[in-house]
C-alpha cells in the first residue's frame, strides 16, 4: 500500500522544515516501479512519466475547487474535460466507500490503449481549441502534445495511478507539500547527468536572489533560461506572501508577472507543469531559443522590469546564433548575460548566476562583456558562492546583482562562507544565505564582504575580481572528491569545445 498521507499540524511543520520522508518515499516507491519497466531507462524518463499522471490528478482536484466555488457563487461551471476523460472516469473510478473500484478501472493492455490512443490525443486537441495561449486549456495541449507515454506496461501503468492517487491537491497545504515534493523531483534529475543537472538550481540561492531583487506585485518578470522555472515558482511563492493581497493583485499574479522562454523540449514541459503545479494555471513560458532572438530586434515593449536566472554554462550555440549579439561569444551565458541586459527596462533589477571566471577572464569578449555591463548598468552586488553550492557541477559561480540605467560606482562583494564542505550530505540551505542578505540591504563591510569603487578598477581589463582582505579565521579546503568533480567538469567543457570546432570545420 502506499505510504500513509501526513495532514494537519505536522504537515505545516514539515513544510518550513523542509521535510517529507513518507511523501518522498512515495516518489521512490514509483520511481521502483518505472525502473522495472522497458520504456523508462533514467531518471529523466522516470520525472517525465511521473509528471503527466501527477499533472491529470493535480487538474482533477482542481476541477474540484472550481466546481465547489461556482456551486457556493451560484453560477454554473463547465468542466475543462469531459466526463469520460475526467481521472476518476478512467483513472480512479470509485466504491462507495472512497476505494478504487478494481472491476472499473482500467488496467493492463486496456489501461495503455485508452491512454496512447484515447486520452493523449484528446488532450493535444486543447492546444488547437483554446481560446487563447494565455488559458489552462492552451498549456494542456502544449503539454500532451510534447509528451508521449513511454510507460510500456499497463500494469506498471496502474500501479503508478493507484499511488499519485492517494495524494490530495486540496489545501493550500497539500498543494505546498506537492509542489516541495515536485521540486525534490526535478532536484534528483541531476543525478541523469548534466542535462537534468542544467534543470536545477539550489532553492536556497534563488530564494536568496528574489529578496535582494524585491519584486513586487504589478513588475514583470522575467528568465530566458527558465529550465524547471525554478526562479518564477519561488518568486510567486515570495509574491503571494505579501499582505493584503486584493483579487486585482492574485489575477495579476495569474496572467501578467511571470514570463520565460525555454530551448529544450523536456524542460519546456516540466517548467509549465512546476508553474501550474505552484498554483500559476497559465505561465507565460515560451517554447523556443533565446539566443536565436537578434537583440537588435527588442523594443522597449519586450522588455521586463525584472530578471532572474541561471543560464547554462558552455559554449553550444551556432556560429550564426553568435551573429544576434554585438560581443560574439562561444560562451552561451555570455550570450545570455548580453540579452538579460538589453531586456531589461531602464530602472529594471536583476539577479544572475555566472561562472566566477567571468570576473577576470582576459579574452576579448569577456572584457566587452564586462565594459558593457559596467557601463550600461549598476553592478553594486556581487555574491561569491563556494565550491559545491551546484551538486555535481566542480565549477564555481557568482550571482550578479546589477539596476540598469546607470553605471557601476561601487561593487559591494559577499564571500559566502558556510563553514563546511558543500555536498550532496551537505546542501546549501536557508540559513547559509541569511547574513547575505541582510548585509547586502546597507552593504556593510565584515569580515566576509568588502568594497571596492570603480575607480580602483583597471580600465582596460575591467577585472573586478578582487580578494576578501577582511577574510579571518582557517580556510576551508576542498575535499579529493571535489577537486574531482571540478576536473570532471573541466574535461567536459572542453570536450564540448571540441566538437564545436569540429562541427565549425565540417561546415566550411
Amino acid at each position: 500500500m502506499p505510504p500513509q498521507r501526513v495532514t494537519g499540524r505536522f504537515s505545516v511543520l514539515k513544510y518550513f522544515k523542509g521535510e517529507y520522508p513518507l511523501f518522498e518515499q512515495t516518489f521512490r516507491n514509483i520511481d521502483d516501479i518505472l525502473h522495472k519497466d522497458a520504456g523508462c531507462g533514467s531518471e529523466l524518463d522516470y520525472i517525465e512519466q511521473t509528471s503527466w499522471i501527477l499533472f491529470l490528478k493535480y487538474l482533477d482536484d482542481l476541477e474540484k475547487d472550481k466546481e465547489t466555488a461556482a456551486a457556493l457563487s451560484g453560477k454554473p461551471y463547465a468542466p475543462l474535460l469531459d466526463s469520460f476523460y475526467r481521472w476518476e472516469s478512467w483513472a480512479a473510478p470509485k466504491t462507495a466507500d472512497g476505494k478504487i473500484d478494481h472491476n472499473n478501472a482500467l488496467t493492463g493492455d486496456d489501461l495503455k490503449e485508452f491512454v496512447d490512443r484515447e486520452l493523449f490525443p484528446y488532450l493535444k486537441t486543447f492546444k488547437g481549441s483554446a481560446e487563447s495561449s494565455a488559458t489552462i486549456q492552451y498549456k494542456i495541449g502544449e503539454i500532451f502534445s510534447e509528451l508521449k507515454n513511454r510507460i510500456q506496461s499497463g500494469y506498471n501503468l496502474r500501479e503508478v495511478i493507484d499511488r499519485i492517487d492517494e495524494l490530495r491537491f486540496r489545501t493550500n497545504i497539500e498543494k505546498h507539500e506537492m509542489s516541495h515534493l515536485y521540486e525534490s523531483k526535478i532536484k534528483n534529475m541531476g543525478n541523469a547527468g548534466r542535462n537534468g543537472g542544467e534543470y536545477y538550481t539550489p532553492r536556497p540561492l534563488i530564494k536568496a536572489i528574489i529578496r535582494v531583487v524585491a519584486p513586487v506585485i504589478g513588475q514583470k518578470i522575467y528568465d530566458g533560461a527558465v529550465g524547471s522555472a525554478g526562479f518564477l515558482a519561488e518568486a510567486y511563492e515570495y509574491l503571494k506572501a505579501g499582505e493584503n493581497l486584493t483579487t486585482a493583485d492574485l489575477e495579476t499574479l495569474q496572467k501578467s508577472t511571470f514570463y520565460g522562454k525555454e530551448k529544450k523540449g523536456l524542460a519546456y514541459i516540466i517548467g509549465i507543469m512546476n508553474m501550474i503545479l505552484h498554483g500559476v494555471e497559465a505561465p507565460n513560458i515560451v517554447h523556443t531559443n533565446t539566443l536565436a532572438e537578434n537583440l537588435a530586434d527588442i523594443q522597449e515593449r519586450d522588455r521586463y522590469d525584472i530578471v532572474i536566472a541561471n543560464p547554462p554554462f558552455g559554449g553550444k550555440e551556432r556560429a550564426e546564433v553568435q551573429h544576434n549579439f554585438p560581443i560574439k561569444s562561444g560562451e552561451t551565458a555570455f550570450l545570455f548575460l548580453q540579452h538579460f541586459i538589453k531586456i531589461l527596462k531602464a530602472g529594471g533589477r536583476a539577479g544572475v548566476v555566472i561562472k566566477n571566471t567571468f570576473l577576470s577572464n582576459t579574452d576579448n569578449a569577456s572584457v566587452s562583456l564586462r565594459k558593457l555591463l559596467l557601463e550600461s548598468c549598476n553592478l553594486h552586488t556581487i555574491l561569491d558562492c563556494p565550491g559545491g553550492t551546484f551538486q555535481g557541477a566542480g565549477v564555481k559561480t557568482v550571482v550578479l546583482f546589477f539596476e540598469k540605467g546607470s553605471p557601476t560606482r561601487n561593487i559591494w562583494y559577499y564571500q559566502l562562507d558556510p563553514g563546511r564542505n558543500m555536498g550532496k550530505t551537505n546542501p546549501l540551505n536557508d540559513n547559509d544565505l541569511t547574513e547575505f542578505v541582510e548585509l547586502q540591504k546597507t552593504k556593510a563591510d565584515s569580515d566576509k564582504s568588502w568594497s571596492i569603487s570603480i575607480e580602483d578598477v583597471d580600465q582596460s581589463t575591467f577585472d573586478i575580481s578582487t580578494k576578501n582582505l577582511n577574510s579571518v579565521g582557517e580556510v576551508v579546503h576542498r575535499t579529493p572528491e571535489d577537486i574531482i568533480d571540478e576536473i570532471a567538469a573541466l574535461d567536459a567543457e572542453s570536450g564540448e569545445v571540441l566538437v564545436n570546432i569540429r562541427e565549425l570545420l565540417n561546415r566550411e
